[in-house]
């Protein structure tokens, strides 16, 4: 599928050169606007421990949490409601599923200081920012869980 690039409202990339087989191979992760900056990738890395390096199931929690945080920050304010901060955490899961690694999951965690809201409506906020969010939507067909809760400090 080709996406028309003038009806597109945004668009981004990143690039990753490989070098050698899976196992003992290694790789680096660079984006188009630089703010990533050849990050090392490793099969060991992504199923192992990270040791430094990073994952495309890191970058794809990376990318659900900062848009989840976007999209719950624009549905607080067409409630009238100004978020003092929003921590959003996300972990994505990748596992055997009939002998192919697939990423099943992604869980949200959300902790809001929101002083005009009580835990109802924020409940319901959050309700909205999870069908909007475009990240949760691209992650269709796996398990996305959003804990979240008002900051009450």
């Amino acid at each position: 599928m080709v996406i028309d690039q003038r009806t597109a409202s945004a668009q981004r990339t990143a690039r990753t050169i490989w070098e050698g087989r899976l196992a003992a191979g290694r790789g680096t992760v660079t984006s188009g606007s630089g703010a990533l900056s050849a990050l090392p990738v490793t099969w060991a890395a992504r199923t192992q421990q990270p040791g430094g390096m990073t994952s495309p199931e890191e970058l794809a929690a990376a990318a659900h949490a900062s848009c989840f945080s976007m999209a719950l920050a624009l549905r607080l304010g067409e409630h009238d409601a100004t978020p003092r901060r929003l921590d959003v955490s996300a972990t994505v899961s990748l596992e055997e599923v009939d002998g192919r690694p697939t990423v099943t999951s992604s869980a949200l965690r959300v902790r809001a200081d929101v002083p005009t809201l009580d835990d109802e409506a924020f409940a319901s906020v959050v309700a909205e920012a999870a069908a909007l969010c475009p990240i949760s939507r691209l992650f269709a067909g796996a398990a996305i869980s959003v804990d979240a809760a008002l900051d009450h400090s």
